[in-house]
């Protein structure tokens, strides 16, 4: 099929992000101290923004029948992937057989939601009119349906990002995601919540989509939420019954092996999903914003937020690609509809306009930024300027009421 090409100006793209504020103040407020953003004026933000501008419209300008070819070719290896790899489970009982079926059905799992699904849905693929690879009418093998997500995510995530009480994907409304924010005893139990949340996050982030936590009083008296949760429903019900009954019953008397790699497999997308998302926004140096900071933001200002309050992980393409090149969570973020390998070929020259201004361009290797992003979670289930030994010993002389009083001593440190 030949993709006829629309390419979308940087203006029609940021609309929906951009408030149109003063150009000549700096409304960006980083919940840091000292500001990483002080030496900037804001002559010099807007400047940062025509320059991003224009790489933005020189990627847009030069996409062709190249880039269509890459994820269709993506599509196809994804789906031949999995087909082979349910074709190899029917002889699951043969440990060999399992561990190949496996290990094939995670990975065409991982890129269903990564490269494919994700990158679809924020219209990175739409210029190419095919109404087969469009955001509008992509659904992903994840429980959360599409329209639920591109809510959350696209409109709520990606214009609110790293806004403390704004961006919900900071700590997904569970969790304690900034020294600015008061400590309460439950946050002791928050490294725990990102275990459980990493092991079934596709369903964890079907309870964020539908805001859970905020309809759940209402949720009997709510119609658009009975409706929501009733897609979510069906979805669970038609994935379950593919992954752990049609499929398994296919493999005869191989059922539970076959049902056990199924289960298996999508864990493995579950953690490999929860650790390359926690790298984009969690690992230390990533920065947080207050929610003054979109009050007459500027384009140039969006711009830097983004910038500051994301997190890249250095690697392979291979991996790249398993990551939906989410890897280039920073270039990602700037510009969301880019077709995703064009992140990396970006990459050298974020880097460079990071370094002109000033700026800490966060990266590492994924085993060091997964580690400081579970650091980050664990500091920050603490009351501020408490360590894990000094926790223990104020709980075994004091209780919980000595605990409560450290971290009155220590909230208006960072806030």
């Amino acid at each position: 099929m030949t993709s006829t090409i629309e390419r979308p100006t940087a203006t029609k793209a940021l609309d929906s992000r951009i408030t149109g504020g003063r150009s000549e103040v700096v409304h960006t407020h980083v919940n840091a101290t000292p500001s990483p953003i002080d030496h900037l004026t804001p002559e010099q933000i807007e400047e940062i923004g025509r320059e991003l501008d224009e790489i933005r419209q020189e990627v847009f300008n030069s996409l062709g029948e190249q880039d269509a070819a890459y994820i269709r070719r993506v599509i196809a290896v994804q789906r031949w992937l999995e087909l082979g790899s349910r074709g190899v489970l029917l002889f699951s009982r043969h440990p060999l057989a399992w561990v190949v079926g496996t290990a094939g059905l995670s990975v065409a799992k991982i890129l269903d939601n990564m490269e494919i699904g994700h990158n679809v849905m924020h219209g990175q693929w739409d210029w190419m009119r095919d109404p087969k690879i469009h955001s509008s009418t992509w659904e992903w093998n994840t429980v959360s349906p599409a329209e639920q997500w591109k809510h959350s995510h696209n409109e709520i995530h990606h214009t609110y990002t790293n806004v403390v009480g704004k961006d919900n994907d900071l700590g997904y409304g569970i969790m304690r995601v900034d020294d600015a924010q008061r400590w309460y005893p439950a946050y002791l139990v928050q490294p725990l919540l990102n275990l459980v949340n990493a092991t079934f996050f596709e369903y964890g982030i079907a309870a964020y989509d539908l805001e859970l936590g905020k309809n759940w009083k209402t949720r009997k008296t709510n119609p658009a939420f009975q409706a929501d949760a009733a897609h979510v429903m069906a979805k669970i019900k038609r994935l379950a019954l593919k992954d752990y009954v049609l499929w398994p019953a296919l493999s005869g008397p191989g059922f539970v092996s076959t049902l056990t790699a199924n289960f298996t497999s999508n864990i493995v997308r579950n953690y490999w999903t929860h650790s390359v998302i926690m790298c984009g926004h969690f690992p230390q140096g990533v920065e947080t914003f207050s929610k003054t900071s979109i009050e007459g933001e500027t384009r140039g200002e969006w711009y830097l937020r983004q910038m500051l309050g994301s997190a890249n992980i250095s690697g392979s393409k291979p991996m790249h690609i398993m990551t939906g090149y989410l890897s280039h969570q920073v270039e990602h973020h700037l510009y969301p509809d880019m077709p995703s390998p064009k992140l990396a070929e970006i990459s050298p020259r974020i880097q460079d306009l990071f370094q002109r201004y000033g700026l800490t361009y966060v990266t590492g290797p994924l085993h060091t930024q997964v580690a400081s992003a579970w650091k980050e979670i664990i500091r920050l289930s603490l009351p501020n300027d408490t360590s894990l030994k000094q926790t223990v010993q104020i709980l075994a002389t004091q209780g919980m009421k000595g605990l409560k009083k450290r971290a009155r001593q220590t909230r208006n440190i960072y806030a």
